[in-house]
């Protein structure tokens, strides 16, 4: 039990936990709002507005510079991890949504064979994000880890 409680008492990690999990609340209702169906996946799955990454390094960061102040060792690792992972989110992932999309595309128009099976499955087209849902989504976690400095 005790180590529930220190998982829970851990205002960092919940931060980021929280983060993550209103993030995906969020990108689900606006999905939802959207296009008008319900999609599970998106509970879970990456891209879309917020970025759930971006929310959980960013609550992250700001719940390890409240905690130990901004000249820290937590805060330092935090801050450089959230820069990578926001970097990746609007580039490297980004750009492999956009492949995923033009490959479905001709995919869908073309029936091919990979070593002589047809292929099936379509490519996950939401895998990164657009500036925008990057800075929502740090917004976002900024948000909630002050929030949640008010009750630890």
């Amino acid at each position: 039990m005790e180590f529930f409680e220190n998982l829970l008492g851990n205002q960092v990690l919940m931060s980021a936990v929280v983060g993550w999990v209103v993030a995906q609340i969020l990108k689900t209702i606006i999905d939802l709002s959207l296009n008008r169906s319900f999609n599970p996946e998106r509970l879970v799955g990456s891209g879309g507005m917020p970025s759930s990454h971006s929310s959980t390094v960013c609550a992250l960061t700001t719940a390890a510079c409240y905690r130990y102040g901004a000249g820290s060792f937590e805060f330092a690792v935090s801050f450089v991890l959230s820069m990578i992972v926001m970097y990746d989110a609007m580039g490297v992932r980004r750009e492999t949504g956009k492949q995923a999309k033009l490959l479905n595309t001709l995919l869908s128009e073309n029936r091919l064979k990979l070593n002589g099976d047809m292929i099936h499955e379509t490519l996950k087209e939401y895998v990164g994000h657009t500036p925008l849902q990057v800075v929502a989504g740090a917004i976002l976690g900024i948000g909630l880890a002050l929030l949640m400095a008010q009750f630890y």
